[in-house]
């Protein structure tokens, strides 16, 4: 706690709160009821949101994109242990959501749901300038090998279905991982993404002469005349996964 507080109150409160979130809530609803597993997803997507917020200050939109990631992957990965455990999870007294499911249907539709939520994180990590097209495509392939998996699960529910689906959503989060890593963008390349945006708007003569040229032009200058890159707009914490753009400090 001592060293959330030396970084900003933000990331204290967001450990604060997760910590009464995982001892206080989820913990006991384990014996209680079968949304648990929601709220232990919820538990386990805020430690990089919280390591977004020391480096940052603040939460912004790109910080959610691992924090997401997280949560919709859980669903599976618990739903197929909550499957295949059963009988253990019934012998410690925990009401896990495949306990009321004798048929297992729902756990997979739960299961292939969530799957299905992972495929456009790829496409917002490029959108939002994080990541090459490299990674929108390698993450949409990712989730839909973890779909086919689900899907599996869904038509043959069986423990067979089911522990695949579990071995490919602990193939899952790492590969997105280092996908992210890889493929990310730079701050250099950001920069020269900027620098080229510029040079475009300034060899056009027609659209110098505009107002409304001007006014974009006024937007995008920031600092000492940087300007923002076309697309990463919000991201302003030197993560490992997601960069800051050059604008990170205002």
């Amino acid at each position: 706690m001592t060293r959330s507080v030396q970084a900003n109150m933000l990331a204290a409160g967001l450990g604060a709160s997760n910590l009464v979130l995982y001892a206080f809530v989820y913990t006991p609803l384990k014996q209680i009821h079968p949304i648990n597993t929601w709220v232990g997803a919820i538990v386990g997507a805020i430690p990089p949101l919280l390591g977004w917020a020391a480096a940052s200050g603040q939460v912004s939109l790109n910080g959610m994109l691992l924090p997401a990631a997280l949560y919709f992957w859980q669903i599976p990965h618990f739903m197929a242990l909550a499957y295949l455990c059963r009988k253990d999870y019934a012998d410690g007294g925990f009401r896990m959501y495949s306990l009321a499911d004798a048929s297992g249907q729902r756990t997979a539709s739960v299961a292939l749901r969530n799957c299905l939520y992972l495929l456009p994180l790829g496409y917002l990590a490029y959108d939002w300038g994080l990541t090459s097209g490299w990674f929108c495509l390698e993450s949409t392939l990712l989730a839909l090998a973890i779909s086919g998996t689900a899907i599996s699960f869904y038509m043959n529910r069986t423990t067979k279905d089911a522990r695949r689906m579990f071995h490919a959503s602990l193939l899952y989060l790492p590969v997105f991982m280092s996908g992210l890593l890889v493929h990310r963008v730079t701050e250099s390349e950001q920069q020269m993404t900027v620098e080229h945006t510029g040079k475009i708007i300034e060899m056009s003569p027609l659209l110098e002469t505009t107002e409304e040229a001007q006014e974009e032009k006024r937007k995008q200058s920031i600092g000492n005349g940087q300007r923002r890159p076309p697309v990463a707009y919000a991201s302003v914490a030197p993560f490992p996964f997601l960069p800051a753009p050059s604008y990170a400090t205002f």
